[in-house]
This record gives C-alpha cells, sequence and structure tokens, in this order.
C-alpha cells in the first residue's frame, strides 16, 4: 500500500494524535520531536529553521485521505491565528504546492477583496483593516523527525483519567467523512 507522510507541530499533540489515529485513511500517528528547514510563517518570513519542537507525524493513504481534509482538521483543533508553534511541514517536493495554497486561503480568510464590484482596483493606504487577523502557521521541509520512546506514543489512550484540553469525544463525534 502506498503511503505518504505529514507532520503537524502545535500545542496539543498528544491530542492531535489521539484524533488523527481514528481518522479514515490514516494508517499511523507517532508523536515526536520535528527540526524542519526552509521554515517560513504567513508572519516572519525570515524564519529559515525550527530545531526540536513537538509535533506528529501522520502517515496516511492519499487514497483514502486527502492532504487538505488533514489540514482542516489541525485548523479546527488549533487556532490558526493564536498558536504559534502550530506548523505543517512536508517530506515530498510534490506537497509543498497543496500545503502552500491551504495556508495561504487561511492566512487571507477574512480579509476583503482586492478588485470592487466596479472591477476597480482597490488600494487605498487609509483604509484599517481592523478585523484582519495574522495567520501564525509555519510551513517547511521536513529535516528529520525523532519518534518520542513507546511509552508516550498513544498516551492519552493509555491514561484516559487525564484531562485535556481538547474534548476528544466531543470532536470525534463532530467530524464527518
Amino acid at each position: 500500500m502506498y503511503t505518504k507522510r505529514i507532520y503537524f507541530s502545535g500545542e496539543f499533540v498528544r491530542e492531535l494524535q489521539e484524533i488523527f489515529s481514528e481518522v479514515p485513511g490514516v494508517v499511523n500517528v507517532l508523536v515526536g520531536k520535528i527540526s524542519a528547514r526552509n521554515v517560513h510563517s504567513c508572519v516572519n518570513p525570515e524564519l529559515q529553521t525550527l530545531e526540536n519542537v513537538a509535533g506528529i507525524e501522520i502517515e496516511f493513504n492519499p487514497k483514502r485521505m486527502d492532504l487538505s481534509m488533514l489540514m482542516d482538521i489541525l485548523f479546527n483543533v488549533l487556532n490558526p491565528y493564536a498558536d504559534k508553534n502550530l506548523g505543517v511541514f512536508y517530506s515530498g517536493g510534490e506537497d509543498e504546492p497543496q500545503v502552500e495554497l491551504h495556508v495561504n486561503f487561511i492566512a487571507n480568510r477574512g480579509k476583503e477583496p482586492v478588485v470592487s464590484k466596479a472591477c476597480l482596483t482597490i488600494n487605498d493606504p487609509n483604509i484599517e483593516q481592523k478585523f484582519s487577523r495574522k495567520c501564525l502557521v509555519k510551513v517547511g521541509r521536513i529535516k528529520n523527525f525523532i519518534a518520542a520512546p513507546e511509552v508516550e506514543q498513544h498516551f492519552l489512550r493509555n491514561h484516559p483519567e487525564i484531562q485535556t484540553a481538547v474534548d476528544l469525544t466531543k470532536f470525534k463525534a463532530s467530524i464527518r467523512f
């Protein structure tokens, strides 16, 4: 079976592991540390590398699960406008355009259109954008992923008594595939 890998970083990696483990088409999810190169951000384009950030590796079957759907789930769990550790990292160059397009969509969601209804380009520097939000998602090619020890894998599944920041039962029930 042909599989692909995508890597996500963020605050609640244990919760993310449990959520993505239940998604159809996902073969395996591991918690670990991410190192990435050629990293850029919607806010800080000068950022070039990222070292040892907590994240997850998702191995998925691209015939059963689309990369965009995985990113939709990620952005429903973690806020791309508030979580400074949020990142999407890919191993193959074929995933780069899709990741870039999706993150660009997230970065520009809610912004005023560039062209008016009369087909006039609006470029007024005096207009304040009070409601525009800054996307904090980091994007780049994975350099290294180091899986956490086996005792750390599926930690929440093995310790159901632990309180989580995300209501896993409610979230899993809300997702339909």
